[in-house]
């Protein structure tokens, strides 16, 4: 075996053909040999000042022989051997649908070492004006801001773990421009159509409870799925959110963990939930609160209870929802009775209040105009409308030392 050579260690050579051609040192094979990163230019200056970046690129790095692999390898490997080990079914899925249709197809083939931030702007860029790369050159569509944004994320963490492997010595995709997030309004039901489709549940002697639960909880659907009578405390009330229900691969459901950690949680129900749910236990002859209509040793499948929720909302004639938007009807008229942003974050199962008072700024908002107008009322009710003056449009009177 030779002398190991450090790495950033390069030489310099003219070409018979006039131009110039370096090479450094970027890591080493398992014999001890040297891995060469080549570069040209015409001429000697111009060879000199390329080498120097890349001697600055490759400065502490020193890869392995696995780095010759395609991206197409190495996004395999990551997904099978770090990733699928480590997440919900669910999310490996979403990680496998941006790598298949996305990432692969455009860029799956070229050596991870050779891939640069403009092959990513150029993948982001493309993704978001035709979508998916079937055989068919017409198949695809456009892709959001916010599905473009999540595709990033999947390809950092992916690129991340490629510089932690020795593979390349930094992450293509750190700072490269994003489309603007997209904000969507948020769609909830307001207090008409709340009665409405609380209405159209009380028809339902199947699903009433399930739906009432819902409303008073803002559980998310897997989580309500996923509840259990050894969750329930009738004595105290409560529940213990300690589990979701995910679709499986292939067709079924799986049990998995919460979402967050502050997901795993015991929430303090409404007296009338928790006479609701005491009632339901005694005629219940499955393990699950919440079971499959035909199937009671199984939990309720969330897309069933997607499904049957569309439903009612058509019966009812009212907007359509996403199943999550149940949960904002619940969390937005929660706040708008007086419920503080903590208890509320608690319930929901944020990791922060401060995420929660970002998500319903819209409803803060107007609580701010209710306690200014709250405030505007309890002074006049005080001090009298004639020692307000600013009331009509009068500049107050200025202020005077003492």
């Amino acid at each position: 075996m030779g002398k190991r050579r450090p790495a950033g260690d390069g030489m310099v050579r003219k070409r018979e053909d006039g131009r110039w051609e370096g090479r450094i040192v970027v890591g080493h094979k398992e014999n001890g040999d040297s891995i060469f990163r080549y570069v040209s230019a015409g001429s000697q200056k111009a060879l000199t000042e390329k080498l120097h970046r890349e001697m600055s690129t490759y400065r502490g790095v020193d890869l392995t022989e696995n780095s010759r692999m395609t991206l197409g390898e190495w996004l395999d490997q990551w997904l099978e051997e770090l990733v699928a080990p480590s997440v919900r079914e669910s999310t490996l899925e979403g990680y496998r649908h941006h790598i298949q249709y996305h990432i692969k197809p455009r860029l799956g083939s070229k050596p991870i070492s050779k891939i640069t931030p403009d092959d990513v702007r150029k993948l982001y860029r493309d993704a978001q004006r035709h979508g998916r790369i079937r055989e068919d050159p017409e198949y695809g569509h456009a892709l959001s801001a916010s599905t473009v944004r999540r595709l990033h994320g999947v390809f950092h963490l992916a690129m991340d773990a490629a510089v932690r492997a020795r593979l390349i010595p930094l992450n293509p995709t750190q700072g490269v421009t994003l489309p603007k997030k997209e904000t969507a309004p948020r769609k909830i039901l307001n207090d008409a159509q709340l009665d409405r489709f609380m209405e159209e549940i009380r028809k339902d002697p199947i699903w009433y409870d399930f739906f009432y639960t819902e409303l008073t909880t803002g559980l998310r659907k897997g989580e309500i799925c996923g509840l259990m009578w050894s969750d329930f405390d009738g004595k105290q009330g409560t529940l213990s959110v300690r589990r979701t229900i995910h679709r499986r691969r292939g067709g079924g459901v799986t049990a998995g963990a919460t979402k967050t950690g502050a997901g795993k949680r015991v929430i303090t129900l409404p007296p009338s939930t928790a006479e609701l749910l005491q009632k339901r236990k005694k005629r219940s002859y499955s393990q699950w609160i919440f079971c499959h209509p035909l199937l009671p040793e199984q939990p309720l499948p969330p897309d069933m209870a997607y499904n049957r929720m569309k439903t009612l909302l058509k019966r009812a004639g009212l907007p359509e929802l996403r199943f999550h938007d149940l949960r904002h009807t619940f969390a937005t008229h929660a706040l708008a009775s007086g419920v503080d942003a903590k208890t509320l974050s608690g319930i929901l199962g944020h990791t922060k209040a401060s995420f929660t008072l970002d998500t319903y700024a819209h409803v803060t908002g107007d609580m701010q105009r209710q306690a200014a107008q709250v405030m505007d009322t309890f002074m006049t009710d005080i001090f009298g409308k004639e020692l307000t003056p600013w009331q009509s449009g009068a500049s107050p009177a200025p202020a005077v030392s003492t």
